[in-house]
């Protein structure tokens, strides 16, 4: 008989995207006109779920959204994603304004609306309904995220933690908790006291030293990903491709990582699937429309050059 693969939760954002296409990010007293308007399904939690599915993930969403916005569920539902638990209410959706300019750079205000209504009754009942042996994915866009750490790993359910946008609680928080925790540059810089210019290698055994038993997942832009656990580094490069859009990027990485392990992948191939379905991503405008598929990232993988990969210890 076939083992049953382990669930993974993700109490995660939904926000409604206005996105702005603009020849610059607009500079402070300056009124800027704007050559595109989109709007679209996003938010970090959102996004994640997405790439979990169509990298052929089981993934349930845990979140919330305004009754008006059911328009939104519709990506997640056509991708996969169990959305059963979403939670429509009369408040406000969060949203999100970006402004995405000619470098492929992004700016972006963020109002959590919905995502920040979750009451201790709801998390208690969400993680209560988790099946033993899952994963919870979480990020830092809906309310009481140290809440949530401490009730899954109470239930014995595996974190991993996506903890952006960071912010100054997030230091503080039990991260030792979590069996898997992913950071980009800034946020891992941020997490050790160091200053975002420090070189890659500093920062993982920083992290290696104040986690030492959690497994880190380190992006850093075009020079690739890192993957730390207990001494053992598999570091990936990145492809080579011209950027158009990086919003959804990391969630992407992130989702197509999860659904690689989730089915039980080895680390080098969940890196090189993410990167590859990254480095898709950002080749195509908006969040949830460029979020790749499964087939787009798997012709990529043997269509485009191999990605060196090198192995170290601490």
């Amino acid at each position: 008989m076939a083992t049953e693969i382990p669930g993974i939760y993700n109490y995660g954002s939904i926000n409604i995207d206005h996105v702005y296409r603009v020849p610059h990010l607009v500079r402070p007293g300056e009124t800027l006109s704007s050559t595109s308007l989109h709007q679209v399904l996003g938010g970090k939690g959102a996004n994640q779920s997405l790439a979990l599915a169509r990298a052929g993930g089981r993934v349930v969403h845990w979140g919330r959204l305004h009754e008006g916005d059911r328009w939104a569920l519709e990506p997640l539902t056509r991708a996969g994603v169990d959305t059963a638990d979403i939670e429509l209410i009369d408040g406000a959706s969060g949203h999100a304004l970006i402004q995405v300019d000619d470098d492929a750079e992004n700016a972006i205000i963020l109002y959590p609306g919905a995502n920040h209504g979750f009451d201790d009754d709801r998390l208690e009942a969400l993680v209560g309904s988790a099946a033993p042996g899952s994963w919870i994915l979480l990020q830092n866009e809906c309310n009481d995220a140290g809440k949530m750490l401490r009730l899954a790993a109470g239930k014995g359910l595996s974190i991993a933690f996506n903890p952006a946008p960071l912010s100054a609680e997030i230091v503080g928080l039990p991260l030792d908790l979590c069996q898997l925790l992913f950071l980009n540059r800034g946020e891992a810089a941020a997490l050790v006291g160091e200053g975002e210019s420090v070189d890659s290698d500093t920062l993982l055994e920083a992290l290696a030293t104040r986690l030492p038993d959690v497994e880190i997942v380190l992006t850093l832009g075009g020079q690739g990903a890192c993957h730390q656990h207990r001494g053992e580094r598999v570091m990936l490069a990145a492809h080579k491709v011209e950027a158009i859009d990086t919003t959804a990027a990391g969630d992407t990485f992130i989702g197509y990582f999860m659904a690689a392990r989730q089915r039980g992948d080895d680390i080098e191939q969940a890196l090189r699937l993410a990167t590859t379905a990254s480095a898709l991503c950002v080749q195509k405008a908006g969040a949830e429309p460029s979020i790749p598929d499964a087939d787009a990232v798997e012709k990529a993988v043997a269509t485009l050059p191999a990605l060196p990969v090198e192995r170290s210890t601490l």
